[in-house]
């Protein structure tokens, strides 16, 4: 730990790399009046493999229904992650670079080759825009993924009676786990053993009553309806609210059943809350400081308080529903949770001296590399070199032989199926891209905020440009 005096100010960097917030524009969180949160993966946090088995169990009857053969069907979380792009033409599940390029492919549970990767993909860039990508943006996601792979095995063999195509049976996947979180199964399945589907973060209600003394309106805007969201707020925060207060005391504002993306997008009518059993009755005009709604849009929410989109911050964990949308309808200020973060940067900083091996030989090679391509040029004009290009060829090959290893270890941090959620082989991963482009900051958890206090002001790093990294 290392302390500087700037000022007479004693100033010691204390927050640890995974609990860091990233921006990627800056964000001066002094200038935000109002910040609002998703609840589910965001105030909530989960313990992804439970709920996602939770979810993937709860569908496989419903793909019975079907008539299709689910002996063989089981959650598997090692098999998929988050940013993974399904491929509707050919059935894979792929993962692309920021351009595009895809660099891993899995048809149904076998891993492509190098070799049927190269033939399947010379010709194709994954643009997201295109019917033919659909992106896995959210945790939730996760489930699908994993049943879509065992299923794609099974169309193979001709077990699905009644689909139609790879499209089809994404379409199907997809109906099943919607099914399931909107039926009222899964959900009180969570409240009955909450050990083992929630993971409290003791500090989320010390982040929330920070920003609230701060002078910020406190917003939570979710999806869930009231009964769950009532019941999952007692079990995640109120354990550690001062005594006498519960996670009601921490808002300024709750919207359930927000229908997000749409409540960033339409209008729509609102009702408030009567009394905690859930009686409504329909409003009208401003939203009430203190109240609990049910619907209800963006607009009336910045109309309600005074608010310009630029002065409220949203913060949730989905890519799509949370951030994107927001971003480009609203100019809201954007926050995304990235829970594989943590594990992610640890990962790396464990492989820190490795990875410095790997620069340090990667910059050897290339210097090879330029060595032999001026040596070849020579030869193809008669002139003479210092370089043999025999010699500089096998000492290629031989940095190789050192550097393989290496880089498959780096390529397999945190998956050793897909690797890093943020990277893609030496480039940023087509999610990395996504985040970049409509997150203004990025973060492990909700309460990450509080660590850099409600007075942050966040500066985005100076980007760099390939020829900002000059050989020497």
């Amino acid at each position: 730990m290392w302390r500087v005096k700037v000022w007479s100010v004693d100033v010691s960097p204390s927050i640890p790399p995974e609990r860091r917030v990233w921006p990627n524009r800056t964000l001066n969180l002094r200038s935000m009046r109002a910040i609002g949160y998703d609840m589910d993966y965001t105030l909530v946090p989960y313990c992804t493999d439970e709920w996602e088995r939770a979810a993937f169990e709860h569908a496989v009857p419903l793909i019975a229904e079907r008539g299709w053969p689910v002996e063989r069907l089981h959650f598997d979380a090692g098999a998929v992650t988050q940013g993974l792009v399904f491929d509707l033409e050919l059935g894979n599940l792929v993962k692309a670079t920021r351009f595009g390029r895809v660099i891993r492919a899995c048809h149904g549970t076998r891993l492509l080759e190098f070799d049927e990767l190269r033939e399947a993909y010379a010709g194709a860039s994954v643009d997201l825009s295109e019917p033919r990508w659909e992106f896995t943006n959210t945790m939730f996601s996760l489930s699908q993924s994993s049943l879509y792979g065992q299923l794609v095995d099974d169309l193979d063999a001709g077990n699905l009676p009644g689909i139609v195509g790879y499209g089809g049976l994404y379409a199907a996947v997809g109906e099943a786990i919607d099914q399931v979180h909107n039926r009222s199964e899964l959900k009180p399945a969570i409240l009955e053993d909450p050990d083992r589907f929630i993971e409290p973060d003791p500090d989320v209600a010390q982040t929330l009553i920070d920003q609230r003394a701060a002078g910020k309106l406190v917003l939570l805007i979710t999806n869930s309806d009231w009964a769950y969201t009532r019941q999952a707020m007692r079990l995640a925060v109120d354990p550690f609210v001062p005594s006498g207060q519960t996670w009601r005391d921490l808002f300024d504002l709750v919207i359930v059943s927000a229908r997000k993306p749409d409540f960033f997008t339409s209008r729509h009518a609102v009702f408030r809350l009567v009394d905690d059993a859930g009686l409504l009755e329909p409003h009208y005009g401003p939203l009430e400081r203190g109240g609990v709604y049910v619907g209800g849009d963006a607009v009336l929410v910045e109309q309600s308080f005074g608010l310009r989109g630029d002065e409220i911050l949203y913060v949730g964990d989905h890519l799509f529903g949370d951030v994107h949308v927001t971003k480009i309808t609203l100019r809201w200020r954007t926050a995304l949770i990235v829970h594989e973060l943590e594990e992610e940067i640890r990962e790396a900083e464990k492989f820190a001296e490795a990875e410095h091996e790997l620069v340090s030989l990667m910059g050897r090679k290339e210097a090879l590399e330029r060595r032999h391509a001026v040596a070849r040029l020579r030869g193809l004009r008669g002139e003479e070199g210092e370089d043999d290009i025999g010699e500089l060829g096998t000492a290629i090959r031989e940095a190789d032989e050192i550097i393989a290893p290496l880089a498959k270890r780096s390529s397999e941090l945190t998956n050793p199926r897909w690797g890093p959620i943020m990277r893609a082989g030496i480039d940023k991963s087509i999610f990395a891209r996504q985040v970049e482009r409509y997150a203004d900051v990025y973060t492990s958890r909700a309460s990450n905020l509080g660590l850099v206090t409600p007075y942050a002001y966040l500066r985005a790093p100076r980007s760099d440009l390939p020829h900002d990294h000059r050989p020497s």
